[in-house]
């Protein structure tokens, strides 16, 4: 008597099974090692809520910080909110050094431009 056949199930077999020579492939939404891969939108909804995030602490600090204090800088004097003089002063050291990079990415750019022309001129 021959011995009853095996009932194969769709998703076993030897091509279901990942090896060293044969991977697994991935779905339409997994990356190599099987996990989601990563999209614009998900960036953005990281980005959003690292946003909301700082705008609480930002909230929470000026609530802290609330009382004035004498400013004086090259003659000019005023009262200003203590948070809001220290967040004011961060953004323009942000500006002070956010501007030599611009200028230098700048640069560079011009510099791969000319050497882009160069080589295809000289082909």
């Amino acid at each position: 008597m021959d011995a009853p056949a095996a009932t194969a199930r769709p998703d076993s077999g030897p091509a279901a099974v990942p090896t060293a020579d044969r991977p697994a492939t991935p779905s339409a939404g997994l990356d190599r090692k099987g996990r989601v891969k990563r999209t614009r939108a998900s960036g953005l909804w990281i980005g959003l809520i690292s946003a909301a995030v700082l705008a609480v602490g930002f909230l929470v600090f000026i609530a802290q910080n609330s009382e004035k204090v004498s400013i004086k800088f090259l003659g000019f004097e005023g009262q200003l909110s203590l948070a809001i003089a220290l967040l004011l002063s961060a953004v323009i050291g942000a500006l002070v050094v956010a501007v030599p990079g611009i200028v230098r990415i700048g640069q560079l750019r011009r510099a791969l431009r000319k050497n882009a022309k160069h080589q295809d001129a000289g082909s």
